[in-house]
């Protein structure tokens, strides 16, 4: 029973890897960066912006609406994380330092060799990790509801379960097979509120590209091994010297700005630190205005010629 069963997991699995692949190909274009495949989405023209996505997305959560709004005054590059989206796994592993590469290395090749980084969320830690480890790399640094510093409630069952190697064998594979489609748009909903997701977002992010299972196992490797890599940044945020813009929702609680972003805006020095009342996590969607503002504050700080005109 457990082979039928296990057997009837893997077929169903597949099936709905194809359909998330059929339903939702690349938007972008693909290039081969230190041996990995990456995929990239560029539109517009002006000074260069590189955007990083958040754990469980790809380049879908800023093609939304982001990509389109930044492109009227800037060259917008946005990028699949290793094993995300599009992009494959680089065999070295996920650690933020090993995206931070890849992620440079692909704007570079893009021709993009100092533009503005901006992270959301999980890509915000990638984009202080670029910040650190590339200071000529990078003209400015935006940081929007990015986890910065260690917390202390753990990582919690979910990534407790998938991180672990008999939950990438087994819980990993059922996931993709069996999630609801009901339960998993429901759990697009959560991570705005309080505000609700814009109409046709859960739609155009295409969570079953997330949900399939190389995806799902590398993004849960990613979030256990978040914590102990933050606290290895944290005493060298005062290298940062490049403008630093911050934007944070004060009632975000997936990643909280008193222990982050308050932190964060202390320790570098010269950081602009902008709290948005009453905003969750995903400001870059229903604060657009205010994220967009903060990208041309980082770009006039840093005198990219033309920014935001």
């Amino acid at each position: 029973m457990l082979l039928l069963a296990a057997l009837v997991t893997h077929l169903r699995a597949n099936r709905r890897e194809r359909a998330a692949a059929a339903d939702f190909p690349p938007e972008g274009q693909f290039l081969d960066v230190q041996g990995t495949r990456m995929h990239a989405v560029v539109a517009g023209s002006g000074p260069d912006v590189v955007l990083i996505h958040g754990s469980s997305g790809s380049v879908r959560d800023f093609t939304f609406s982001m990509v389109p709004a930044l492109a009227k005054h800037y060259r917008v590059i946005a990028i699949d994380r290793p094993g995300m989206g599009w992009s494959d796994l680089h065999q070295g592993g996920e650690t933020l330092a090993i995206q931070a590469r890849l992620l440079q290395a692909t704007a570079e090749a893009l021709g993009a060799s100092k533009p503005i980084v901006v992270g959301q969320s999980y890509g915000g830690a990638v984009a202080l990790a670029w910040a650190l480890d590339f200071p000529q790399n990078i003209a400015a640094l935006v940081t929007i509801s990015a986890p910065s510093h260690p917390w202390t409630t753990g990582l919690g069952a979910y990534y407790t379960v998938l991180s672990h190697p008999l939950g990438q064998a087994v819980a990993v594979p059922l996931l993709t097979a069996f999630a609801p489609d009901q339960k998993v748009n429901a759990e697009v909903e959560a991570v705005f509120r309080p505000q609700p997701a814009p109409t046709g977002y859960a739609r155009h992010f295409a969570p079953a590209l997330s949900l399939r299972r190389r995806s799902m196992r590398a993004n849960a490797r990613m979030r256990r091994g978040l914590h102990s890599e933050i606290a290895e940044m944290v005493p060298r945020y005062n290298e940062i010297s490049v403008p630093v813009e911050i934007i944070h929702g004060t009632e975000d609680v997936t990643v909280l700005a008193g222990i982050h972003s308050a932190k964060l805006a202390d320790d570098i020095e010269g950081a602009n630190m902008t709290l948005l009342p009453g905003i969750g996590h995903m400001p870059h969607h229903v604060a657009m205005p205010d994220v967009i503002a903060a990208i041309n504050r980082a770009a006039e700080r840093a005198a990219l010629r033309g920014a935001g005109k």
